[in-house]
């Protein structure tokens, strides 16, 4: 992996890339710190500091949500879209139809995700912009605050979307996925420095020790998850044309344990954190009894959101993986797995296959969301509460897959210098 990483400054395409892609997460980071004006930051931290869905919602921006700047809702909008997308194409017949057309079919779809976006960063600045009236200056013009901040952050999020898909496109990595891996770990030197303010105020060091230990073991089993896979063999059958045989060989269904990623846990934690965001701007006991029960501190919260990633991890893997279709078109085309007939008996032992491996994935999911919040409880140390399950795992495979890119990348390169 150092020797991939190691070619970047060696070669001149992966220097390109790296360069572009650097340029543009500065051209991010610069953005997020340019502020929305009208917004009291200092009684915008309080709400914030309150375990809400704003302070989800900022973990994927870089802190640019706290800071209320012009790319304060970053790429979530985009993201949230492409979500939709994916489950709509799986609803609706049309877009279904329209996956399959290959590149061109596609490229509808990524403009229906871009048009998708602008409408949900509208909507969403909006309500941000309501739900953040009690922490402007006094006497700022609400009206004008309410236009000025719809479209300062609806352009913000196109642009960010914009700068993801140019990183796509000319640099290294998805990315959207690189906004975010970057927002996250820029914040981890002030996690650093918060523990070490702590530990110099009398903090034990060894708790300290322990949590940062958890964490390294948590990375190591995220990787081992992450690669995890359960390799099913198919064979393809051999066909006479003419004089010309076509077909044969045999490969591999690459089924992987952890199918939904990192999706379940932003699932459940928004469910969670929903209605305690909800009970700050309506003042009604029960709301206010609901939002105590699911403090992210309490034993009831832990429970639901266990079962919240179980639930939505079966729920992602069954709408993003259909083995009836993997069976017919394995039948189509020749192809058997060894030892079960082609057609539905095949569908229901891949859709047995993946049933167990979703098992161990949503058992996985759910430990790693909840040991972050049960060492923090057990070490009192809560300046990493920002590094959590749902930063792990986008980190850690944002990385892998980063360095997967590499090295394609210089497979590549090696073969067209034999053919040249």
């Amino acid at each position: 992996m150092l020797d991939a990483l190691k070619s970047i400054f060696n070669i001149v395409d992966l220097r390109k890339k790296f360069i572009f892609t650097a340029l543009m997460i500065l051209v991010f980071r610069l953005g997020s710190h340019i502020p929305v004006s009208g917004v009291d930051t200092a009684k915008l931290a309080q709400l914030f500091g309150q375990g809400n869905l704003l302070g989800f919602l900022d973990l994927f921006t870089g802190g640019a949500l706290l800071r209320f700047s012009i790319f304060a809702m970053g790429i979530v909008p985009y993201i949230n879209a492409s979500i939709i997308m994916q489950l709509l194409t799986i609803v609706i017949p049309q877009l279904e139809e329209l996956a399959k057309e290959g590149d061109a079919g596609r490229k509808q779809i990524s403009q229906y995700t871009r048009y998708l976006t602008v409408i949900l960063a509208v909507f969403q600045s909006m309500g941000m912009a309501f739900w953040l009236r009690g922490v402007l200056f006094e006497g700022v013009n609400f009206p004008i605050f309410l236009v000025g901040t719809v479209v300062s952050l609806t352009a913000g999020s196109v642009f960010v979307m914009w700068l993801g898909e140019l990183i796509t496109e000319r640099g290294i990595g998805n990315g959207a996925s690189m906004i975010i891996f970057v927002g996250i770990i820029s914040r981890i030197p002030s996690y650093i420095g918060q523990t070490v303010t702590l530990v110099k105020g009398g903090a034990s060091l060894i708790g300290v020790t322990i949590l940062v230990a958890s964490l390294i073991l948590m990375v190591v089993a995220i990787v081992f998850i992450q690669e995890g896979q359960r390799k099913i063999p198919v064979q393809y059958a051999k066909r006479v044309v003419g004089r010309k045989m076509y077909g044969g060989g045999s490969t591999f269904i690459p089924m992987r344990v952890n199918q939904g990623g990192v999706i379940p846990i932003i699932f459940a934690s928004s469910v969670l954190l929903f209605p305690a965001t909800l009970a700050q701007f309506i003042p009604v006991p029960f709301m206010q009894k609901i939002s105590q029960w699911l403090s992210p501190s309490g034993n009831l919260y832990l429970w639901l959101y266990f079962i919240l990633i179980f639930f939505f991890t079966y729920f992602y893997t069954a709408i993003s993986f259909n083995p009836k279709e993997l069976a017919e078109n394995m039948k189509k085309h020749g192809g058997f797995i060894t030892g079960i007939r082609p057609g539905e008996p095949t569908a229901q032992y891949l859709e047995y296959v993946v049933s167990r491996l979703t098992l161990i994935g949503a058992l996985f999911l759910g430990l790693v969301a909840i040991i972050p919040n049960f060492m923090e409880g057990l070490t009192r140390i809560t300046t990493f509460q920002g590094l959590g399950s749902t930063a792990l795992l986008i980190v850690v495979g944002v990385a892998m897959d980063l360095v997967r890119q590499i090295e394609t990348h210089l497979v590549t390169r090696q073969y067209e210098g034999l053919i040249a």
